[in-house]
């Protein structure tokens, strides 16, 4: 069978029969991908490839730059697949059985100060529709530490102005409740009253929360876009995109006090040891800490 063909019929098994989210399937689709066009600049037929063309392969990642953390992503997702099409008998043997996983290493993620949040947010404040949406979309980011996919999925019923929380559809369709804050339902009162029915073209969809000056659900893509903008106007220095907002978030609830577990919850992390990777501290704060709390500075 063609690879195309086993492709296709792998990621309708993803959807239909495991209910993964577009989101992941687009990653398996550019995972895999990226594997059949690997194995065809070695001349190698998917049905023949061996474990050493994807140590070759792998080997030429790392060399390229590739990091640990993305190879692995990639390695899983062919795993899968490959166990798919055995089972499925399309294919009698799995060449992924014995790879091991390139050893992870974790970065710190990076994070905005306090000030430079307020820096971000307050930069935003002119009175054209454009600017009262793109502080509505900043304030909620910071305020639940949502993904950006999760903001763009919102809908206007998933938001609870009354009892302050939003509803938000994580990874795998996991819901989850995320309390709001004051300061994101103010922008997002503004928005919805002043902005949205404005946007509003004939065919828009009534339940998106975000749109774009067409009327339309505003994508995760311009999202992204448009905070990477917002951050250069605002002079940030540091390499950050809406993802820094959600380190952000995390890190400065734990530097608080919030209990782990629900900044854990907060977040949708399935495993607890994602969300201890927030719990690092600079070594400036922990000295100033050490010598106002020990008896003996």
């Amino acid at each position: 069978m063609e690879p195309e063909k086993c492709l296709k019929l792998f990621l309708d098994h993803l959807s239909v029969e495991r209910g993964l989210s577009p989101n992941t399937l687009s990653a398996y689709r550019r995972d895999i991908r990226s594997y059949l066009a690997g194995l065809e600049r070695r001349k190698v037929s998917f049905g023949k490839a061996k474990q050493e063309d994807l140590l070759a392969l792998m080997m030429s990642a790392k060399e390229g730059g590739r990091s640990a953390r993305s190879i692995v992503r990639w390695l899983v997702a062919l795993r899968t697949f490959y166990r798919f099409l055995v089972v499925e008998q399309i294919l009698q043997e799995d060449p992924t059985r014995l790879l091991e996983s390139p050893r992870l290493w974790r970065h710190l993620p990076e994070v905005l100060s306090p000030e430079e949040v307020n820096r971000l947010l307050e930069n935003v404040t002119g009175r054209d529709w454009l600017s009262i949406r793109d502080r509505a979309f900043l304030e909620t980011l910071y305020a639940t530490g949502m993904r950006i996919s999760e903001l763009a999925g919102l809908k206007v019923g998933d938001v609870n102005f009354e009892v302050g929380f939003l509803r938000c559809m994580g990874k795998g369709g996991k819901e989850r409740i995320v309390p709001l804050g004051r300061k994101a339902i103010e922008a997002q009162k503004r928005y919805l009253t002043r902005v949205r029915p404005k946007l509003l073209r004939k065919g828009s969809p009534e339940n998106a929360l975000f749109l774009s000056r067409l009327g339309r659900p505003i994508s995760r893509q311009m999202l992204w876009r448009i905070f990477c903008s917002l951050a250069r106007e605002a002079r940030i220095k540091k390499p950050i995109s809406p993802h820094t907002l959600r380190h952000s978030f995390a890190t400065h609830l734990l530097e608080r006090g919030v209990d782990l577990r629900l900044v854990q919850e907060m977040l949708g992390h399935a495993d607890i040891s994602t969300t201890q990777l927030y719990t690092h501290v600079d070594r400036g704060r922990l000295k100033r800490v050490h010598e106002q709390y020990h008896p003996r500075p």
